[in-house]
């Protein structure tokens, strides 16, 4: 079931961000202002559900601006209050992996801030899914201090020494600033299930 199926006319996206207090605070500066741009373009969010961090900052940014957010927590995280308390929605799942399904799923675009692991594996996962042709939206990475660029280099790295074909470049698009994310987005190169054609190099 979607997390918002409620809302079935609604555009959707799910957004991988950290709940690192410690990080550079332009990282959350950004989250904020990611949330505020994805409101302002009616566009609701499905994310962790976290309180702090440029998870918090991402929800704030987008309330502050009377957006939709849907947050997704696992119950152990709950009892550890870690849950945003002012959420449109929390759903609360059993464990990591159904927080992570449930977050792509209904959504029409996933979107990745800086992070750590758990950012690394959601968004490597969702680029996994859309090379086998069972996600097809755009993901979209904002690569706020050029936190992204070896992780660019390293997708470069597995197309170069073919594990990956060239056709897979174009699986995700990144931007420099919050701002351009709707562009980003409504801009994206046309999936489909034939990437399965070339999932396999």
């Amino acid at each position: 079931m979607s997390v918002v199926s409620e809302r079935t006319l609604e555009r959707v996206v799910c957004v991988y961000c950290a709940s690192s207090r410690s990080a550079d605070p332009e990282y959350r500066r950004a989250a904020f202002r990611l949330g505020e741009v994805l409101a302002e373009h009616g566009i609701a969010i499905v994310y962790g559900g976290g309180a702090v961090g440029s998870m918090g900052a991402l929800a704030d940014g987008a309330l502050a601006r009377g957006g939709r957010v849907v947050g997704i927590l696992p119950r152990f995280m709950a009892d550890l209050e870690w849950g945003h308390r002012g959420l449109t929605e929390l759903k609360l799942v059993e464990d990591m992996r159904t927080r992570k399904h449930l977050m792509l799923t209904g959504a029409q675009a996933a979107i990745a801030l800086p992070g750590g692991t758990g950012t690394f594996e959601e968004l490597l996962e969702a680029l996994t899914l859309k090379r086998l042709g069972l996600f097809l939206g755009p993901i979209v990475l904002v690569n706020t201090r050029g936190y992204f660029e070896p992780l660019r280099a390293m997708l470069a790295a597995a197309v170069r020494e073919r594990f990956m074909d060239e056709r897979h470049l174009a699986m995700w698009q990144m931007v420099a600033q919050p701002e351009e994310v709707p562009e980003a987005l409504a801009n994206a190169p046309a999936w489909s299930a034939e990437a399965r054609g070339f999932a396999a190099v």
